[in-house]
């Protein structure tokens, strides 16, 4: 049974009215999933709002509620003999600075990643806030470690203090490699917000060879608290919507960019490129630099959908066949022979034979009469499409137009032999759920820039350019051999039938017009 402690902690003064503790220990603890429900179930009756981190090596808390809400909940928690010494610190706010209640279990209550450190059984020795001031006051030469990431040391550090330059604890243990050999014989005094992250780097760095490491006992809320800021310059960044709060423990006017989370100075806010929530001084890009990431990153797609490539893999090819007036009451073999006469009859015979002709998911004969209007499909099992170049670049995209630069050999859109191997099918993967809009053609065997619309509306205003002639565009050939003048026309008609690999031949007599 827990031994209950009568203590009457300690509130601040003043009429601001909410109170915000943080506290830490290093302590064995088990049953943590019961522990977990009645801390919550508690911390909901009282209405307070933070979370709270339990592990086997201990609990971490941060906490905000009214003075007899939190007074409450630190004597129920000191009730317990693992924290009946439990150091709290406090600082006042004039609203809630938490959102919600969480308590939640992890392995470590502040993850390092490096196992056999024991805070516990093997601390680092710890100097108090006011001895630690002593030292700067009468100039004791040390060494000060800031502990903490980037973004928080950004916000305020203790003057000459060495920032490791992370951007996670769990890169403290490379950082400190780096640190000068003199060290490990030097006086070093590390610090952090609480304490917390000290409680771990201290042992480690004793474990590598520093031989006089110190940290600063409660971090650096509680040096504000006892010292009022002697040395440190600027604010310190807490882990809740106050952001940072300055040497007197008050909240301070920084802000938090919820795009890159970088600390906001009120200049900051005050600036052009601030669009909460999108973007802040510290992570604004223009238009042209979002285009370009987006780009970049549409290629990836691309390249992922095309390896392998969509029709290399073989699957059931449905080709739709669908009967006009002209066809009502012939029978299907009539229908499939009128309607591909390059086609040998003796094809059709066996694919529906095999049963590859159907309509409504129903089989139909070489005889079976088909009617105006019906949807048949011709399945082709097992389709293995031919290669194709899928290298497909990127020129621009906005809400409405994209341009790619096409490669070859690439059909534009699903024909022939190409269902799955086409510009329009790939890039479909890459738009869905939208569908994209052929604004023009090229040919598959042709390189160059093809404009595509992402909406209806795009396409409605853009293609009759297009058809009209009012969109410039320049063919560039690769000729063999030199031409006899510098421009010609060339008139010839292409040939009506594709020639196995796909292109036509010129016909000036029965070609296209």
């Amino acid at each position: 049974m827990p031994t209950k402690i009568e203590t009457e902690p300690t509130l601040p003064k003043g009429s601001l009215p909410f109170v915000n503790i943080a506290a830490y220990k290093f302590v064995a603890l088990e049953d943590l999933p019961t522990r977990r429900e009645a801390l919550r179930d508690y911390c909901v009756s009282l209405d307070l709002k933070g979370s709270i981190l339990l592990s086997p090596e201990g609990i971490n808390l941060f906490l905000a509620g009214t003075p007899q809400s939190i007074a409450a909940f630190i004597e129920h928690l000191r009730s317990f003999d693992e924290f009946h010494n439990l150091e709290i610190k406090e600082s006042p706010s004039d609203h809630q600075p938490f959102r919600r209640m969480l308590v939640r279990l992890k392995k470590e209550i502040i993850s390092m990643g490096v196992e056999g450190i024991d805070p516990v059984n093997k601390p680092s020795a710890k100097l108090p806030a006011r001895e630690l001031a002593e030292w700067i006051r009468s100039g004791k030469q040390f060494h000060f470690l800031d502990t903490r990431n980037g973004y928080e040391v950004e916000v305020g550090t203790f003057e000459n203090a060495v920032d490791l330059g992370i951007d996670s604890f769990r890169e403290f243990p490379k950082a400190i490699e780096k640190l000068p050999e003199t060290w490990k014989r030097e006086p070093i005094v590390m610090f952090c917000t609480g304490g917390i992250r000290c409680e771990k780097a201290g042992p480690l760095m004793e474990r590598e060879g520093f031989e006089q490491i110190f940290q600063l006992e409660g971090g650096i809320l509680k040096y504000f608290e006892e010292c009022k800021g002697l040395g440190y310059e600027g604010d310190c960044f807490v882990f809740d919507k106050r952001v940072a709060v300055n040497p007197t423990l008050c909240e301070t006017e920084d802000g938090l960019c919820y795009a890159c989370q970088a600390v906001l100075s009120p200049e900051d806010q005050e600036h052009p490129h601030y669009y909460p929530p999108h973007s802040c001084p510290h992570c604004y890009k223009s238009p042209a630099e979002l285009m370009q990431i987006r780009m970049r990153e549409r290629e990836l797609q691309i390249a992922a959908i095309a390896n392998p490539l969509p029709g290399s893999v073989p699957y059931e090819n449905i080709r739709p066949i669908n009967v006009s007036e002209r066809f009502d009451r012939l029978t299907v073999l009539e229908l499939l022979t009128t309607l591909h006469g390059h086609v040998p009859a003796s094809y059709w015979e066996s694919e529906c034979d095999h049963g590859y002709i159907r309509s409504e998911n129903k089989t139909l004969s070489r005889d079976s009469i088909v009617r105006a209007g019906w949807r048949l499909e011709h399945v082709i099992p097992l389709t293995v499409e031919p290669d194709v170049n899928a290298s497909i670049s990127m020129l621009f995209e906005d809400d409405y137009l994209i341009a790619v630069d096409k490669p070859a050999p690439l059909p534009m859109h699903p024909c022939g032999r190409f269902n799955r191997n086409s510009l329009v099918t790939i890039l479909d993967r890459v738009y869905a759920p939208n569908r994209l809009r052929l604004l023009h053609r090229l040919d598959a065997n042709t390189t160059g820039v093809v404009v595509l619309a992402r909406t209806k509306e795009a396409a409605r205003l853009v293609q009759p350019q297009f058809v009209a002639g009012q969109i410039k565009k320049t063919y560039v050939a690769l000729v063999n051999g030199h031409p006899q003048t510098e421009t010609f026309n060339s008139e010839l008609s292409i040939g009506r039938s594709p020639t196995v690999a796909g292109g036509r031949f010129a016909d000036a007599e029965n070609g296209l017009p």
